[in-house]
């Protein structure tokens, strides 16, 4: 027989998803009241080719035919000859909610929470990844370099730098080679980390702490500290920065990262929660002698568990070069604290045993919001860290209360 209805709503509420997310909802209340609002003037250049009609509103028609009307009464005006020109509008919007502004920090909530996903099962295996951020970087190095190289090939590019085709490489071979190199070398670094804890039968914390300052400066090697950039539009505008909305084009809000966060926070809640692995990592969480003793393959599980963490990695890595268009050596700098702090926050027990997806993605839209939070409040950015630090030490002391007056919580 299923639970009675008082019993499941008990348990909703005293699910840590359900504070998560009441949390989420108190702080952007209170950065939509506190936070004020500022002008905003938005701007949209036309092509030449673009044939503009003034009336009760403005109809613009682009050399296909296609037509976009856009109301006066909304504040928009027309700058130009009738051919091509500038659209206009002046207003004020609030910092915080507006959707230009709501719609970036889920992107950048993206690139924290991906790989929030893959430390939940980390820590809740009873280990720790602090090398995530320079596997980060790593990755995103040498996803650069190939995708830089598929564009020179695409624009047959040649040694004294003359440009021989047009057009540049497309979306697919572009996605085949971002992914395909992005999570293959995070999963191999991932693999390197799992390999060496349970070969060497090393704390995953001095492991970890080792390959984060080796592959950090790694990442400075092949290009000499300089950044690389230079690939598809079709992998950057034409698919990760890719625009729903605005004007002619132009504007507009960017949904994949988010839509791929949030496939990530499905796939992890499937993964732990549904298969013979997800379920074994929380076995060997909660009493790894014992799971041992079981006949659970603890090693095994170990290695695929920090190959998976690295492969995620991998994916946000893609995610941050198809929408900043460019790889830097200083890209995913103190990520490994942002990681933590959303995985912690999230649920995951640090003693292992416990955390699930979903809260690991809330996790990393929370530490978003602080961000954003601090920023919209003109707080000195140098409290940051403080703040993230903070978050950790809360979120362990209340997970450790929780265990000791709800064991049966556990």
């Amino acid at each position: 027989m299923g639970d009675n209805p008082s019993s499941f709503i008990k348990r909703v509420l005293l699910a840590q998803e359900s504070g998560l997310i009441l949390v989420i909802i108190l702080l952007m209340a209170l950065l939509t009241i506190f936070g004020g609002n500022k002008p905003r003037v938005d701007r949209v250049s036309l092509p030449d080719t673009s044939i503009v009609t003034e009336g009760p509103s403005i109809t613009v028609t682009d050399a296909a035919g296609k037509t976009e009307s856009l109301s006066t009464a909304e504040g928009w005006e027309y700058r130009g000859s009738g051919k091509g020109g500038t659209l206009i509008r002046k207003r004020e919007v609030n910092k915080f909610l507006d959707v230009d502004n709501l719609f970036l920090q889920l992107v950048y909530a993206s690139f924290i929470a991906v790989m929030a996903v893959g430390m939940t099962a980390i820590i809740a295996m009873g280990g720790i990844d602090l090398s995530i951020g320079s596997i980060y970087a790593v990755a995103a190095l040498f996803g650069a370099i190939a995708l830089h190289w598929l564009q020179g090939r695409a624009l047959g590019v040649g040694y004294d730098g003359a440009v021989t085709s047009s057009g540049g490489a497309g979306l697919i071979p572009s996605l085949a080679v971002g992914l395909g190199v992005c999570c293959t070398v995070g999963a191999i670094c991932g693999f390197i980390n799992g390999t060496m804890i349970v070969g060497l039968r090393v704390h995953p914390f001095i492991i970890t702490l080792g390959t984060m300052a080796a592959l950090r400066g790694l990442v400075a090697i092949p290009t000499k500290a300089q950044s690389v950039g230079n690939f598809p539009e079709a992998f950057t505008k034409g698919f990760f920065k890719l625009s729903i909305g605005g004007v002619n084009g132009v504007g507009g809000v960017n949904p994949i990262p988010p839509a791929i966060m949030l496939l990530t926070a499905i796939g992890g809640a499937f993964v732990l929660g549904k298969t013979v692995l997800g379920r074994r990592v929380y076995a060997i969480g909660g009493n790894e002698v014992a799971a041992g003793y079981a006949g659970i393959p603890v090693g095994r599980v170990k290695i695929a568990a920090f190959t998976i963490m690295g492969a995620l990695a991998g994916l946000s890595a893609t995610l941050y070069l198809g929408y900043f268009g460019a790889a830097e050596t200083a890209a995913g700098s103190g990520y490994e604290l942002k990681v933590i702090a959303a995985t912690v926050i999230g649920g995951a027990s640090l003693s292992g045993g416990r955390g699930t997806a979903f809260g690991a993605v809330l996790g990393g839209l929370l530490i978003q919001l602080i961000d954003n939070g601090m920023v919209i409040l003109n707080i000195d950015q140098n409290y940051n860290q403080i703040v993230m630090g903070a978050a950790i030490i809360i979120a362990v002391v209340l997970d450790q209360l929780k265990t000791r007056f709800f064991p049966q919580g556990r």
